[in-house]
């Protein structure tokens, strides 16, 4: 076997020279030892000849189940699986991300691919690793470091390899949907404190920065991807499971091993920074050029880089699609070169460096349907800190809704029937709750509670209540008796419509509303009592995350749209 044909010597087709291991239930390569073979035999031989040491091309290896080769002529044909459905199963279902899917195709090798995987520690930032049984939480990292051939011609040479593109890749517990949020680079965020195990073992905590960009959080001080976890953590409240790095050469040499990626332009586009120089119409795009697109962003939106978001939210929905398609799943060649190309462009976190962790995550997104993975910015505005602004800050509100969201494991889009008329009926017992006359915002009286919120949330939030949500009957009292996990409000039967009306302006569920007793204020007049628990994330957010969407004008597009940069 050369380096070049990976398993391709002799002419021989590389899924022949994979076979079922009845005792593990894998497929497993099987090649060829360097040494002299006996030339195989003729299909024509005697069923009492001796097997050959290689199978013969297209010739499955039989189990201790089947009958001698002489005798499967009398026995009932097995049903065979067509050369798609192989490889599909071989692959794991070819993954959402180029680079995933590169890692799932990459079980195939097994030790030999192991080799080619470069590993960094988590230093204790993610939750240990993702699970079969729950929501997985993939951060996916694009850095701008210029290593590689050809790329010290990109701008900043002397990168050391910033957050560039940061997506938080969230798949639903059931694995029917999937939401990837892009983090701008320009985010003004708070990069926590960061213990960093350093090359000789030994751990250093590089000292956090407040309000600075996202993309510092990797390669500004020596900071490693999961200083750029912490900082995921610290921002939406996900702790991600895993971590996957890829830098310049992961976008060109994966889309060259699939063939190319077809990639639109509204409109003709000769961008001399990022070296994209094409007419409007579709084209295909592999290696330099395909750099070149997921890179340009003066020539598209508003020449920011939320507008190059959107191409490579773009660029990934249609390399998805081309993963997909039978062209790749059906191509042994495609996927062996995708194996190699993926994980040799891959940097993972210890604790996906074994092939077969990254087969196990590849079987978990190869479950994903395009139409159900949503690709979704976080809500930001203009930094209101810059006279001309070059950054961006968290758009108030909508941003923690999003959040909250992907938190609660709440779809972005809907995905199946019998969850929406599960959730008509969650809606419409909660609407009954609910129902009814409801009083004026000046006409509601409630003492506010901090029962395990952060400190300062209970003064907070009465300051929200009075200033902006019209609720000036309203005070302080202080910490709850007790620590709650979610946020409740307990009313009299005679202040229901009060209660109603600060439920609507606080998104209450009907769950959060406990009938019971009021209480008397500081002016002597019966109240409500509105406790802050656990779930509490800011003075103004909605609290009900499972019965709420996505913000309205949150930028968001679906996988299996074609879209065009304009």
């Amino acid at each position: 076997m050369d380096a070049q044909g990976r398993g391709q010597a002799e002419g021989i087709d590389p899924a022949d020279q994979w076979v079922l291991n009845p005792d593990t239930g894998d497929y497993e390569l099987r090649l060829a030892p360097s040494a002299p073979q006996s030339p195989i035999p003729s299909p024509r031989r005697s069923s009492s000849a001796p097997a050959p040491e290689v199978p013969a091309p297209r010739r499955r290896r039989a189990t201790p189940e089947e009958p001698p080769p002489g005798r499967r002529g009398r026995r009932r044909p097995a049903k065979k699986k067509s050369r798609g459905k192989k490889i599909l199963l071989w692959t794991g279902g070819t993954m959402a991300f180029v680079i995933l899917a590169a890692g799932s195709a990459g079980y195939l090798y097994l030790q030999h691919l192991n080799g080619n995987i470069e590993s960094l520690p988590d230093d204790g930032a993610s939750t240990g690793g993702f699970s079969k049984d729950q929501a997985i939480n993939i951060l996916l990292i694009g850095t701008d470091k210029r290593t590689g051939s050809g790329n010290d011609g990109y701008g900043d040479k002397g990168s050391a390899g910033h957050a560039d593109t940061t997506i938080l890749l969230h798949v639903s517990k059931d694995r029917s949907n999937a939401t990837a949020l892009s983090i701008p680079r320009d985010l003004i965020v708070d990069v926590p404190d960061c213990p960093t195990t350093q090359e000789d073992g030994t751990t250093k905590v590089i000292p956090g920065s407040s309000g600075v960009r996202f993309n510092t959080s990797l390669g500004q001080s020596g900071r490693t991807p999961s200083c750029t976890m912490r900082t995921v953590t610290e921002l939406t409240g996900v702790t991600p499971d895993n971590f996957m790095v890829a830098d310049f050469n992961a976008v060109k040499t994966l889309t060259s091993a699939v063939g190319g990626v077809e990639v639109c332009l509204a409109k003709d586009i000769n961008d001399p920074d990022s070296h994209l120089n094409l007419p409007a119409g579709k084209h295909t795009v592999e290696g330099e050029q395909a750099l070149a697109f997921v890179r340009t962003r003066h020539s598209v939106g508003f020449g920011g880089d939320l507008s190059r978001i959107e191409i490579q939210q773009q660029f990934l929905g249609s390399l998805m699609r081309k993963l997909k398609s039978n062209d790749t799943l059906t191509s042994p060649t495609k996927m062996v070169k995708l194996a190699e190309a993926g994980t040799e462009a891959l940097t993972v976190d210890a604790k996906l460096k074994s092939i077969g962790k990254l087969k196990d995550l590849g079987l978990e997104l190869g479950k994903l349907d395009t139409k159900n993975l949503t690709f979704a910015t976080v809500p930001v505005k203009d930094n209101p800190a810059e006279k001309t602004p070059v950054t961006v800050v968290l758009k108030d509100g909508d941003a923690q809704q999003v959040f909250d969201l992907i938190k609660n494991d709440v779809s972005f889009t809907e995905v199946k029937q019998k969850e929406k008329e599960k959730r008509k009926k969650e809606d419409a017992a909660v609407a009954a709750r609910l129902e009814g006359a409801k009083s004026e915002p000046g006409e509601i009286r409630v003492r506010v509670l901090n029962g395990g919120a952060s400190s300062g949330s209970a003064g907070r939030e009465l300051t929200y209540l009075q200033n902006e949500a019209g609720v000036t009957k309203s005070e302080n009292a202080g910490n709850a008796p007790a620590e709650l996990a979610r946020t409740t409000l307990e009313y009299a039967p005679d202040q229901a419509d009060q209660a109603r009306a600060l439920a609507e302006i606080l998104g209450l569920s009907g769950a959060a509303m406990k009938p019971g007793e009021s209480v008397t204020n500081s002016q002597g007049l019966p109240t409500m009592t509105l406790t802050l628990g656990k779930d509490f994330k800011g003075a103004g957010v909605k609290l009900d995350a499972t019965s709420a969407k996505a913000p309205a004008d949150l930028q968001k597009s679906t996988a299996d749209k074609v879209e065009c940069a304009k």
